[in-house]
């Protein structure tokens, strides 16, 4: 940890202008994006005290290592660029709102010639219509009545295809829950009408769709047809029971999202009802810790920010109003920003009397019971982990906290297809983002310790190759005076004049320790992410010697190397003959075990796969000129490889499509001289999913 008196900028060298500012820990890593309207007083509030700021805080500082800023026009361009520095950085301790829960959407594939109606999560598609949030249970059981009264394809694109192929429709084309364009039912047109009724009706249009049925319902008795009677008498129930699943609760030409809030001294519950045409369309929820002293207009402010920066851009889905518990800070500046998201104007309400204040108080109750529910499931992971990394460090006596592990594996057969893994776990809990794969070849494929020297000689040799380009990278756009401030930071003409006119100045009021880093420069991207505090081994002694060279060799000193060999799951340290015995009951055992079981899963998947394509490979592929057609007409005239191997250039002709030139390239590519000249001991090929063999 460093001091935060060795990096602290003086005084009169900060800025009194509003801008943004960012901790770098001493990886160069930013761990921290803030704004201020006044530089110099808010990080000034940072070293004058350190022992008296909360803990978090306190950590953050401590961590860090320097201090940068930038200095901008207006509170707009700081409240811009905050945004889309933590959206690059994504900075460990700033505010993070992480959903409480995965909800899915009710999506209509209208770019698709056939629409298909399906349930989706992840990334918006563009030609794509979504409706919802919904709750997992409830968006089956809409998406299932809808489907008998708008009966819009839901099939994948692989049983479109079959259902195409074979002539015959699928089961839901049977049961009435498919028009089937597929075999022509339906013609593409009137299945697009039907997809588009389906979104009108989804969209609010529920009454005019009902009112229709019942008319038809009323024409059907009128001409005694009481059987499609029946049927349309079902369809109404059908509907009615989708559209009053949601209940009116604010006036019918009312778009609005109601934010409310519950929290305490370390965590904050954040729900969300999406009101569209007076009812509530869906529900989201979020968890945040605080990681500053943050007031709720603050938190506000960032949920704002974070919710629509992420979601609206995306989605479109930004109301006119949206309504608050607080005000939150820089009220007028943020709603500036998020009508330029919504291409329109977005007001920002505190409701304070009415049926909207009632409803904000309903969404308060959802928070106040989502941050219990939070507490009560999380008490026991967050002990547990919290439990076992501090017997972990104690237990292998290391100096610092185990913040990040990493842990490798090797997996081979007989030492074919030899590959490696990395997997990351981060305060705890895995960093699937972060895993890596390894594919090893030549010597180091001998044995384990080889594969694992290699291994690590490969990860770390990376992070020193990506610390030495930021480095680099930083020199390069930093000058002796300190850079000029980037006008590209701004949204507006006010950023070029901000930083044309006062760009002296801030290069004045700029040290050394704290120097600007120019935005418009992308960093270069590394391929790994910052090293961790322990690296796990999966094997005994030999293995961890071998990581231990490794880093070693690099001169890496301050990464702790362990390994848990798995017969009697014993922890290894490097050149020590006795191992380190943990407690069959101890908590950091169970996490290494389950690290390690991590590592080899993953190190199994991708040997599996590296095999599979390996075994499905053909001598008969390296032929110049020898395509997939004219391979199965070699093999189905010889029967197998072998024969086609001692076949000379007059026999080989015989097959269909083999002309002289093309007899000839196979002679020699199997000549001993020649690239496919191997033994005679040939592996066959071999379809991995069905054990087919492809050829002998």
């Amino acid at each position: 940890m460093a001091d935060p008196s060795s990096y602290r900028p003086q005084t009169g060298e900060i800025p009194t202008n509003p801008g943004v500012y960012r901790f770098r820990d001493p990886h160069g890593r930013v761990i921290y994006v803030g704004k201020a309207k006044n530089l110099r007083s808010r990080l000034n509030s940072y070293f004058a005290n350190p022992a008296g700021l909360l803990p978090k805080t306190h950590a953050m500082v401590y961590a860090a290592s320097s201090v940068e800023w930038t200095v901008v026009g207006s509170e707009l361009e700081s409240l811009q660029l905050e945004y889309t520095w933590i959206k690059e950085f994504k900075p460990r301790f700033n505010v993070v709102f992480r959903d409480d829960k995965t909800y899915p959407y009710l999506a209509v594939t209208m770019g698709e010639k056939l629409p298909r109606v399906q349930v989706m999560r992840g990334e918006r598609r563009k030609g794509t219509r979504y409706f919802g949030p919904y709750t997992a249970g409830a968006i089956r059981e809409t998406m299932d009545t809808l489907l008998r009264v708008f009966p819009v394809r839901s099939c994948s694109a692989g049983v479109l295809k079959r259902a195409q192929a074979s002539g015959r429709p699928c089961l839901l084309g049977y049961i009435d829950k498919c028009s089937a364009p597929c075999v022509g039912r339906v013609t593409p047109e009137e299945h697009r009408a039907l997809a588009e009724d389906f979104c009108a009706f989804m969209g609010g249009e529920a009454k005019r769709f009902i009112s229709r049925l019942e008319k038809e319902m009323g024409a059907a008795v009128a001409i005694l047809d009481y059987e499609r009677a029946a049927r349309l008498r079902d369809d109404i129930t059908a509907l009615k029971k989708v559209f009053e699943r949601n209940a009116v609760v604010l006036a019918e030409d009312t778009d609005a999202d109601v934010f409310a809030l519950h929290e305490d001294e370390l965590e904050a519950a954040v729900q969300v009802f999406h009101v569209r045409g007076g009812r509530v369309r869906g529900q989201r929820g979020w968890v945040v810790e605080k990681v500053e002293d943050f007031t709720t207009p603050d938190l506000v402010e960032h949920l704002l920010q974070q919710v629509y920066g992420e979601d609206a851009e995306i989605q479109g889905r930004l109301p006119r109003e949206v309504l608050v518990p607080v005000e939150p800070s820089n009220a007028q500046d943020l709603a500036s920003w998020l009508g330029g998201i919504r291409g329109a104007k977005v007001d920002i309400r505190v409701p304070q009397r009415g049926d909207k204040a009632a409803l904000m108080s309903t969404v308060r109750e959802n928070a106040e019971h989502a941050l219990r529910l939070h507490k009560t499931r999380r008490a026991g992971d967050l002990t547990v982990r919290s439990q076992a990394l501090q017997e972990l460090q104690e237990a292998l006596e290391l100096p610092v906290p185990l913040l990040r592990i990493e842990c490798y594996d090797v997996s081979h057969v007989q030492g074919t297809n030899v590959v490696a893994s990395m997997v990351v776990v981060e305060d705890g809990l895995p960093k699937k983002s972060d895993y890596r794969k390894f594919s090893i070849t030549g010597a180091a494929a001998t044995d384990d310790t080889a594969a694992m020297h290699d291994v690590l000689t490969r990860r770390f040799r990376h992070y020193l190759v990506d610390k030495t380009a930021q480095v680099e990278a930083a020199e390069l756009v930093a000058t002796p005076a300190g850079p000029a401030i980037p006008a590209s930071v701004g949204a507006g003409p006010s950023a070029a004049t901000a930083a044309s006119a006062g760009g002296g100045q801030a290069a004045r009021g700029t040290s050394a320790d704290a120097a600007l880093t120019d935005t418009t420069t992308p960093a270069p991207k590394a391929k790994f992410a910052y090293p961790p505090n322990l690296v796990v081994v999966d094997g005994g002694k030999p293995q961890v010697n071998a990581a231990a060279r490794a880093l070693e060799s690099l001169g890496i000193d301050d990464v702790y190397v362990v390994g848990l060999a798995k017969r009697l799951e014993e922890v290894w340290l490097p050149d020590s003959d006795f191992p380190v015995i943990l407690p069959r009951s101890s908590q950091g055992l169970y996490m290494l075990q389950r690290i390690r079981d991590e590592a080899h899963r993953f190190a199994i998947s991708f040997h599996r796969q590296k095999r599979g394509k390996a075994m499905t490979v053909s001598a008969l592929d390296g032929v110049p000129g020898l395509g997939e057609s004219k391979r199965k007409a070699l093999l189905a005239h010889f029967g197998s490889v072998k024969k086609i191997k001692a076949a000379t250039a007059e026999e080989l002709t015989a097959a269909k499509g083999i002309g002289p030139a093309l007899a000839a390239a196979i002679v020699t590519h199997f000549s001993p001289g020649g690239a496919g000249g191997g033994s005679e001991d040939t592996v066959p090929a071999i379809n991995m999913t069905t054990g087919e063999v492809l050829e002998t």
